[in-house]
């Protein structure tokens, strides 16, 4: 049964039909219902093309991604698409992923405005100074970013982690085991997240009276080929750590590997501890994790991400929203008291 089919049987117009099932506050309570039964008894579901010509909208949330970012070939941004997928699904709305060149990036978002191609975007990994901030608004395209900008947070909406917050607990873990050589593999830094997870380090050993050693600080594309470069680096130093915090479980592997072929064992003679994006595919968990983590699950991230922003698309006159999620430390197999004279 299509649209105009269960429309004649109403006896009803396909855009109040539509608006029904839509849930747009104009339509009453009753009718609501009795179009939403009838929908139910018939199988129905709504095509987001012929939805979005009753309702004026496009049923689509666009993802505009550079071509030279890594960031689709990311399990972590695999994860988050599948959340926000589920609430898109749930809705009606269909997803719009766009590669682009990074000097094309800006007429992308202006041609996807002007054309009315999507109903909002959102916005993937923020810089340090986002630019993309003021073109959203500029083009009045709701918007919801995934990380926040250091310079603002707010005045316009974002679902973030507490990065800082959990990179210094997990970096006051380790100094409470002993450790004071305490390496840090990062993301890249021009990147908000990892420019947070670096600051929360920072503070924990400042905090510690701890100085830092800049030649423990790696940044970089979040793989394991990099994970296992810098830890190959660090442990080929004289000032050898006797830990590793580490941003991603992909990078983490490359750090075991590391450990490994320096005939160390992870846990014993050097800790350990991740973040955890509690992906699908890559589990630490059981009764005993592999890796000790600051966990937070960003499927989760992408649901709430693809809510709060179908949420402001129904409601344009919303103040910005904004969410902070904590991260959990969960205490794995890879960490231990420091078993390495300094």
């Amino acid at each position: 049964m299509n649209l105009k089919q269960l429309s004649n049987q109403l006896g009803l117009s396909q855009t109040t039909v539509s608006r029904a099932l839509n849930d747009y506050p104009e339509v009453n309570e009753k009718t609501r219902e009795r179009v939403k039964t009838a929908a139910r008894r018939h199988n129905y579901r709504p095509n987001a093309r012929a939805t979005g010509l009753a309702t004026g909208r496009a049923k689509t949330i666009g993802h505009i991604i550079p071509v030279n970012s890594t960031e689709v070939f990311n399990p972590i941004f695999g994860e988050f698409i599948a959340g926000a997928s589920q609430a898109y699904s749930k809705h009606g709305y269909e997803l719009l992923l766009n590669m682009v060149s990074e000097n094309t990036e800006e007429s992308v978002y202006r041609e996807i405005a002007s054309k009315g191609s999507v109903d909002g975007v959102i916005v993937h990994a923020p810089r340090v100074n986002d630019s993309r901030i003021e073109l959203l608004r500029e083009l009045n395209l709701p918007f919801v970013i995934h990380g926040r900008d250091n310079s603002n947070e707010s005045d316009y909406s974002w679902i973030d982690i507490n990065n800082r917050r959990a990179f210094y607990q997990a970096t006051k873990l380790l100094i409470d085991l002993g450790h004071t050589n305490i390496a840090l593999i990062n993301g890249r830094e021009t990147l908000n997240f990892a420019w947070r997870r670096r600051k929360g380090y920072l503070k924990a050993l400042t905090d510690a009276g701890i100085q830092p050693d800049d030649n423990l600080l790696f940044t970089g594309d979040l793989t394991e080929a990099n994970g296992y470069h810098a830890a190959a680096k660090a442990l080929g130093t004289d000032n050898t750590p006797s830990a590793f915090l580490v941003s991603s479980y992909m990078g983490a592997l490359g750090v075991r590997r590391a450990i490994q072929d320096a005939n160390l064992q992870m846990g014993k003679d050097i800790s350990v501890i991740i973040h955890d994006d509690d992906l699908s595919y890559f589990h630490n968990s059981g009764d005993i994790p592999q890796f000790t983590a600051t966990r937070s699950s960003v499927k989760e991230a992408g649901y709430l991400a693809a809510d709060m922003l179908l949420s402001l698309i129904d409601n344009p006159h919303l103040a910005p929203q904004t969410r902070l999620l904590e991260a959990h430390l969960i205490i794995g197999a890879s960490t231990g008291p420091n078993r390495i004279k300094q």
